[in-house]
């Protein structure tokens, strides 16, 4: 078993920087300010547009990440929006990674993957591990600390994340009571025995984290997500599962407040971590700064954050 869990490491850096705060770096070309982009509008197509288009997503995440690094404990870098961009974005995705380890970022992978058996497998090893030449090499690929996954095909999608967790001190949180509106159609099932599909399922996730979770640590490496455009519903969670620790989404541009978020925190102020991404991504449109200082934007974003939380924290 490795030293500490990532969601302890989690925990231990939270309190550190005294800040619940998670940076999501969800970039889109738009949100760019223009002198980053001034290089790609130049770009012949190819592999010259792929460079440049790779240069300016990382030169984006790089200014933000530098801005924050001594603020927020954690990232979360959203798939889809590397994806979007092809080889170009991954390229940034891998590169933004790296840089943010290096500046002591806890890295969370936002891919909600999901599949069974050896399937599941390379995606552990995609996002958390390595792989391997036939001739021994390591082929590391994306080196996250933690990752989002889907767990909607039952234990078979979930074991095979759970069992790298074992040895790697690495983490994964299980999509549980997810922020969208439309979650509702699935989540609120009502089952039988009367209680809702989503509450079912907070059990399983129980269960199944209680099985990696070392007694002396207060949390088990699976953790879940926990939309604070639910705050009652969380509330319910974080007492009947003491156990679970939550990445909470919906704060800010989805329309829930600090006071929303504060019910997923345990007694002693940990236990969870609030993303926002375009709150902070895109501070310096909302608080009118000229956009060579979108950095400092979000650094001032960040700091205001942090204040925010600071009263339902106990440190």
């Amino acid at each position: 078993m490795p030293e500490s869990n990532f969601m302890t490491v989690l925990g231990e850096r939270i309190f550190e920087l005294k800040n619940p705060s998670l940076l999501g770096l969800d970039p889109k070309l738009e949100y760019l300010p223009e002198y980053l982009l001034k290089d790609l509008a130049r770009a012949e197509a190819g592999a010259e547009l792929e460079a440049e288009l790779a240069r300016a997503l990382f030169r984006y995440n790089e200014e933000l990440l530098s801005a924050c690094s001594k603020i927020i404990p954690a990232v979360k870098f959203q798939m889809a929006y590397y994806e979007q961009y092809g080889i170009a974005g991954l390229r940034a995705l891998q590169d933004s990674i790296g840089l943010a380890k290096s500046l002591g970022y806890q890295v969370i992978i936002d891919g909600k993957r999901n599949d069974i058996g050896a399937t599941a497998e390379a995606y552990a090893r995609a996002f958390l591990k390595e792989s391997k030449t036939p001739f021994g090499q390591s082929v590391p690929a994306f080196q996250g600390d933690a990752l989002t996954v889907n767990f909607y095909l039952g234990e078979d999608g979930v074991k095979p994340f759970a069992d790298e967790l074992r040895t790697s001190g690495k983490g994964i949180f299980l999509l549980l009571r997810t922020s969208n509106p439309s979650g509702k159609e699935l989540q609120d099932m009502q089952l039988a025995d009367g209680r809702k599909a989503y509450e079912s399922l907070a059990e399983r996730c129980a269960a199944w984290a209680e099985k990696l979770r070392d007694k002396s640590e207060a949390y088990s490496p699976i953790g879940v997500v926990v939309g604070a455009t639910y705050p009652k519903e969380a509330a319910r969670l974080r007492q009947n599962f003491p156990h679970l620790f939550f990445l909470v989404p919906g704060y800010g541009a989805q329309g829930a407040s600090a006071k929303d978020v504060a019910v997923a925190f345990d007694r002693k102020g940990g236990g969870a971590i609030i993303n926002s991404s375009r709150g902070l991504m895109n501070a310096w449109q909302a608080l009118g700064y000229e956009h060579r200082e979108f950095a400092k934007a979000t650094q001032e974003a960040a700091l205001a954050m942090r204040a925010e939380f600071s009263q339902f924290m106990k440190f």
